[in-house]
C-alpha cells in the first residue's frame, strides 16, 4: 500500500490518466499478460481442433477425390465397353442386313427361275398341243381330200374295177 500512497501523493491523488499514449500501453500489456496466462490452453485447444478439423476435411476431401476419381474411371470404363457393344451390335447388324438382303436376292432369283421355267414348260406343253392339233387337223383335212378324191374316183365304174383288180393284184391273186 506504501505504493498507492506514494502514487496519490505524488500525482495529486487517485485519479483518472487521461494521456491516451501511456494508458493504452499499459492497458494492452495487461490484456495480453492475462491473455497469454488463461487463454494460453483455450486458444491451443482451439487451434489444435481447428487444425485436427482442417486435416479432417483434408482427408474426406482426399478420400472424396479418391473415390470421384475411381467412379469416374469406373464409368470411362463402362462407356468404353458400351461403345463396343454398340459397335459390335451395328457390325453384327449390317452383317445380318447383308445376309438377308443377299437371302431375298437369291430367293428372288430362285423363283424367277421357276417361273421362267414353269412359262417355259407351259409354252412347250401349249406348242405341243398345238402341233397335236394341227397335225390332227392335217390328217382330218388329208383324209377328208384322200376319201373326196377316191369318192370321185369309185363313181366311175371302169375305174372302180380296175381299183378292185390293181389290189386282188397287190395281194397276191
Amino acid at each position: 500500500m506504501g505504493i498507492c500512497l506514494y502514487l496519490a501523493s505524488t500525482e495529486g491523488g487517485i485519479g483518472f490518466n487521461l494521456d491516451i499514449l501511456e494508458t493504452n500501453v499499459l492497458n494492452l500489456a495487461i490484456i495480453l499478460g492475462v491473455l497469454f496466462y488463461f487463454g494460453r490452453s483455450v486458444l491451443g485447444k482451439m487451434l489444435s481442433d481447428r487444425r485436427s478439423g482442417i486435416e479432417s476435411a483434408i482427408t474426406e476431401a482426399e478420400q472424396a477425390a479418391a473415390k470421384a476419381s475411381a467412379a469416374l474411371a469406373e464409368a470411362q470404363q463402362k462407356l468404353a465397353q458400351a461403345q463396343a457393344e454398340a459397335e459390335r451390335i451395328r457390325a453384327e447388324s449390317q452383317t445380318n442386313a447383308q445376309r438377308a438382303k443377299e437371302e431375298v436376292l437369291a430367293k428372288g432369283k430362285a423363283d424367277v427361275e421357276k417361273i421362267k421355267a414353269a412359262a417355259a414348260a407351259d409354252v412347250s406343253s401349249e406348242q405341243e398341243r398345238a402341233i397335236a392339233q394341227l397335225r390332227k387337223r392335217v390328217v382330218a383335212i388329208a383324209l377328208e381330200r384322200a376319201e373326196a378324191q377316191l369318192q370321185d374316183r369309185l363313181q366311175d365304174h371302169n375305174m372302180q374295177e380296175r381299183f378292185v383288180d390293181r389290189c386282188i393284184a397287190q395281194l397276191g391273186g
